[in-house]
């Protein structure tokens, strides 16, 4: 199937790329593309081109097919150069998304229209690279070099509407792109191009722009969180904005190539692919129709589901057991879409749509016509049996029944029921209705359309859904164990918690484990160990941390938990009783207090992490490494630009790995670290 049609239209030209879904710009692509604008200019009768897109999106970047792949001709920096050198006024009519590739194709041509609501971007530093075909060059020549700075280092795109704004594009539109460039080409055709072609511009250099500089600089530091990226392709734009054209592009190709190929990139193109790979649907499997959506309970993770749905615009049955419950869960509601409305990202239009769209109620008696509902009660076995029961009366048949659970036995739940293969679970994580991360948990009995409806149920509300099978925490909360397993044995060994909170961020960690126990609240692991059989967790570990929930220090909630924090800012300070306590759980175990350094606190909660990842991979809960990875990049704020704790290991190296993690089995805690038979083929076969 050709990739590239032209059509002639009121003496212009209009190129169509047509290379589904993305229009990536791949070796076809860019070859007719080329041969099209080399034609047109040699031989055609038009007085411009239009380079458009069909489908839903002008071009969203390269072809992830040939990510890793030797670049073959022709190379997208000389399409680009043979588009920007056209003698004919080349515009370029975006829609959806030009990011990428796409945007530098846009920035060659000499004109961009662009339609309401598309999005344009540089996002290159978010894969470990930036931008390699001019990018980085024109970008500067064409809004300046701060805003440019912007755009590049964090990688995020604009809106169309923010591109003007900028100078970006040259005009916006709300009608058809296509034809609102035809008639903008009738007014360019008799204009110079010579301006109009960036690479012949310079960027305009000034003290208040350098002074800008050094403010954005520590700006990006501060979100690269360890990342080199931003950092490379903040340095590569101000060593070139005063050089000329050629030579900042040799800059930027030769800054590309050097960071293609480094641990960084590949990390995040392993998280690339991992994200694309989640969550499908089982082959045999048809996903049932989603009108009505309920919800039970209406504490913090209930309305945060239920806002999920709301913002994707399905009708919310949101259902407790008290109106006195009810105005709690009302009052936050309003709270959090007043504070979305205060913050610009919805208008007062949204919010009073989406408010609408919940309706609270006592009883069960309104979820009689859902086709989805989770249950987000208190978490215990015994109060999430008694709801499953009370759903099992009151739903459809068909209706999927999901519960919201961090950790517990969905099977059990499930047999509260007489339609086990309708239940599974659905585990958001907080706040829900702004974390992307689900994961889906498979019961023993749950039939691949129930499975399916659920996947289906993330998908359109822009969550990353991942499937795990059922055992005490799943995936992310089972791993999670074995790392404040660790964290808390070393803080008894001689680590203060803000050392090992320090040692983990500068890893690239966004919390440290000591920081998030007092956000999440300290009574909500106590509680949760509560649930567990005796033998299944060390209590050790968490013997502090029981000590503070015993004395009513809860974390945050209660102004103090591992830190004190300040009642206006939530500023943390060391909580001075945390010391005391320490030092009273060790004297009680006898444990004898040594320098423990950050590499040390690194390695042992990250082979911990791996280590327990490869026991989740062989017992078959996770279908995928890769799984692993997206569950801990964005529900555990693992850095992605590491790639998730699995791809960490295999970038250590499976051998070292196991080596290490065979060293621990004959300490002190050793049980904990019995190596699978996963990990040991994993490090027979690299």
């Amino acid at each position: 199937m050709a990739v590239l049609s032209s059509e002639n239209r009121s003496g212009v030209l209009i190129l169509w790329i047509d290379n589904p879904p993305v229009n990536a710009l791949s070796q076809a692509v860019r070859s007719a593309l080329l041969n099209a604008i080399s034609k047109e200019c040699d031989e055609g009768n038009n007085t411009a081109i239009i380079i458009a897109c069909r489908g839903r999106t002008f071009i969203a970047g390269a072809d992830i097919r040939e990510f890793g792949k030797p670049p073959a001709e022709p190379y997208l920096p000389d399409v680009i150069a043979a588009i920007e050198s056209a003698s004919k006024p080349v515009i370029a009519a975006i829609h959806g998304h030009a990011l990428g590739g796409g945007l530098e194709v846009a920035l060659g041509c000499h004109y961009r229209i662009a339609a309401a609501g598309s999005q344009l971007g540089l996002p290159e530093t978010n894969l470990g690279i930036v931008p390699g075909a001019g990018g980085t060059q024109r970008l500067p020549r064409l809004i300046g070099a701060v805003d440019a700075a912007e755009m590049i280092c964090g990688g995020k795109p604009v809106s169309a509407e923010k591109a003007l704004e900028l100078g970006l594009v040259d005009k916006l539109t709300d009608d058809d792109v296509v034809s609102t460039a035809i008639s903008y080409s009738l007014n360019v055709t008799k204009e110079t191009l010579g301006y109009r072609r960036l690479s012949e511009r310079k960027v305009s250099v000034d003290d208040i722009l350098f002074s800008n500089f050094d403010k954005i600089e520590k700006k990006i530091q501060k979100q690269a969180k360890g990342a080199t990226a931003p950092l490379e392709a903040f340095s590569l734009i101000r060593k070139t904005i005063d050089m000329p054209f050629t030579e900042g592009k040799n800059l930027e190709r030769e800054t590309f190539l050097k960071l293609a190929g480094t641990t960084e990139a590949k990390a995040l193109r392993h998280i690339f692919f991992a994200e694309r790979g989640v969550g499908r649907a089982p082959s045999n499997s048809n996903p049932r129709k989603l009108n009505k959506i309920g919800v039970v309970g209406a504490g913090t993770m209930g309305v945060g589901i239920a806002m999920t749905f709301a913002d994707a615009g399905y009708p919310v049955s949101l259902t407790d057991i008290s109106e006195e419950a009810l105005g709690r869960g009302k009052f936050r509601l309003r709270s959090l879409y007043e504070s979305q409305v205060k913050r610009g990202r919805i208008s007062e239009r949204d919010r009073e749509s989406r408010t609408q769209l919940i309706q609270f109620s006592v009883g069960y008696d309104v979820l009689a016509d859902a086709d989805l509902i989770i249950e987000a009660a208190f978490e215990a076995t015994d109060v999430k049996c008694s709801v499953f029961k009370k759903l099992d009366g009151v739903a459809k048949r068909g209706a999927v029944l999901a519960t919201n659970t961090s950790y517990l036995d969905i099977n059990v739940i499930a047999e509260a029921t007489s339609r086990p293969q309708d239940v599974l679970g659905l585990h958001y994580f907080s706040p829900a209705n702004v974390m992307k991360l689900v994961e889906v948990v498979r019961g023993q009995a749950t039939s691949p359309d129930t499975l399916s409806t659920a996947l289906t149920a993330a998908k359109v509300t822009g969550k990353i859904a991942v499937i795990a099978g059922v055992c005490h925490g799943f995936i992310g909360n089972r791993m999670l164990r074995a790392y404040v397993r660790e964290s808390g044995l070393m803080m008894l060994e001689g680590a203060l918690p803000s050392e090992v909170d320090r040692a983990l961020t500068d890893f690239g960690m966004s919390m440290g484990p000591f920081s998030v126990a007092d956000l999440a609240g300290l009574d909500i692991g106590y509680k949760a160990r509560q649930e567990m059989q005796a033998g299944s967790f060390e209590p050790m570990a968490t013997a502090v941390h029981d000590r503070l929930v015993e004395k009513g220090h809860l974390g945050q909630k209660s102004g103090a938990g591992f830190y004190r924090y300040n009642d206006k800012t939530r500023a943390n300070s060391p909580h001075p009783i945390v010391e005391d306590l320490i030092a009273m759980v060790r004297k009680e175990a006898g444990v004898k207090t040594r320098l423990i350094s950050s590499e040390e606190i690194v390695s042992r909660t990250m082979l911990a992490l791996i280590n327990e990842g490869c026991w989740i991979l062989e017992e078959k809960i996770s279908e995928r490494m890769s799984d692993i990875d997206v569950v801990y990049v964005h529900g555990y704020g693992f850095p992605r630009w590491r790639g998730g704790p699995m791809c960490y290991g295999e970038s250590i190296g499976w051998a070292k790995v196991l080596k290490q993690i065979q060293k621990h089995v004959n300490g002190p805690y050793g049980r904990w670290w019995n190596p699978s038979q996963y990990i040991k083929k994993l490090a027979n076969d690299h």
